[in-house]
């Protein structure tokens, strides 16, 4: 634990987390008998855990700083943390205090050592503007995946989008088709395998009329199984039912 040498710099010291919140101060001298601290949301993904741009601030008695955290962050939920109370009762002590970062990262964190490694790693991260999935009501990045103008975590959206009453291609695809594929920020494998879904062709940075003559050849080749072509960040992804039977497009 190293705090900030200079006062200018902005440190947060982690107070705790669990799977939809983490908090952090950057004082610990008391106003009114009370210490700031700030709510940051989380979410949850399938490529890793995202830090949500809107922080909400609490006022936290000053003498119950670390039992409000061990009741807000409670060990019945599996992902839920505390940081270490005697480097909280230290710098409670020294009257540690800097400005409130801008935004969050590995280098303003006072005690990184805290935290789980996974939730770490959000830090390398910019921060994103997070919501409630329409169908499940999981914290999710606002618009990686949306669906019939809903937005939709990455689960809902791969059960809903890429399940049975998808909008599946038994033939190849007619031009017109290609501008409403399917779109979202990417496709993430371990979840195609609970619908018995296989993702067989990724294309990225290439001229979007060969892409589409290539998904289509795709297609053309495996007539006995439905295909669907997916519009990611980067192009397209290609995916393939398991069964046998086909679907009308």
């Amino acid at each position: 634990m190293e705090p900030a040498d200079d006062a200018a710099e902005p440190y947060a010291f982690v107070l705790g987390g669990n799977a939809n919140t983490l908090a952090f101060t950057s004082s610990l001298v008391p106003e009114n008998r009370q210490i700031a601290a700030w709510l940051v949301p989380l979410a949850w993904t399938p490529i890793g855990v995202v830090l949500g741009e809107n922080w909400q601030r609490v006022n936290v008695a000053a003498d119950n700083l670390a039992a409000w955290g061990d009741t807000t962050f409670a060990p019945d939920d599996e992902r839920a943390f505390v940081s270490s109370a005697r480097d909280l009762e230290m710098l409670a002590r020294i009257g540690w205090s800097a400005p409130v970062p801008s935004e969050l990262n590995e280098g303003t964190l006072v005690n990184p050592d805290d935290l789980p490694e996974d939730l770490l790693e959000a830090f390398a991260h910019p921060a994103e503007t997070l919501v409630q999935c329409a169908i499940c009501r999981r914290s999710c990045v606002r618009d990686d995946f949306v669906w019939n103008e809903r937005r939709l975590c990455a689960w809902d959206f791969h059960a809903t989008v890429f399940g049975k009453r998808g909008p599946w291609h038994a033939e190849p695809y007619e031009e017109r088709h290609f501008a409403t594929l399917p779109s979202c920020k990417y496709v993430a494998h371990p979840l195609l395998e609970d619908i018995g879904v296989d993702a067989i062709m990724a294309l990225d940075g290439i001229d979007s009329e060969l892409a589409h003559r290539i998904i289509n050849e795709v297609i053309a080749a495996d007539p006995t199984r439905a295909h669907l072509a997916v519009q990611t960040l980067g192009g397209f992804t290609v995916l393939r039912e398991r069964n046998t039977t086909g679907v009308e497009s």
